[in-house]
């Protein structure tokens, strides 16, 4: 078997080199962890979530979601509420230094984002998200099926 060729090694490869790429915008500047940057991302997207959500949302385990919050509702970011449904579960909520947090961050990781894109043409780019989506779909339909 040869590693450097098997897609799941290089995606996890490629995977790894994209984040630290963009973990250097957030990380250096605004002093946020991947984790972190992932449960904000997530919560700009939606007024409140369940921690539960967020894990499954942002592909982090239960405990790096509880670790990030803790440090984000630390630094004034997030709220944690009970859930009344589920005291074993917290709503999250941005916070709005939070908010204010983001919109300094965003379109610094887009700008990032477009700079790693560059590496493309428009048709590439079309193909790449066609291939993600169709090994993405394709991945969770084996998973399921078992």
């Amino acid at each position: 078997m040869n590693l450097q060729a098997f897609l799941p090694y290089r995606l996890a490869v490629l995977s790894e080199a994209v984040s630290r790429c963009v973990s250097q915008v957030y990380g250096e500047r605004f002093q946020l962890t991947r984790d972190e940057w992932r449960v904000l991302a997530a919560l700009a997207e939606s007024d409140a979530m369940k921690s539960t959500a967020a894990a499954l949302y942002t592909t982090l385990d239960k405990m790096q979601v509880s670790r990030a919050c803790t440090r984000l509702e630390g630094r004034g970011l997030i709220r944690r509420d009970e859930d009344p449904e589920d005291r074993r579960n917290k709503i999250l909520r941005l916070t709005p230094e939070g908010r204010d947090l983001l919109d300094q961050v965003v379109p610094l990781v887009q700008a990032r984002e477009a700079d790693l894109l560059r590496a493309l043409d428009f048709q590439e780019r079309l193909a790449l998200e066609q291939v993600l989506d169709k090994l993405l779909a394709r991945a969770r339909s084996i998973s399921q099926s078992g």
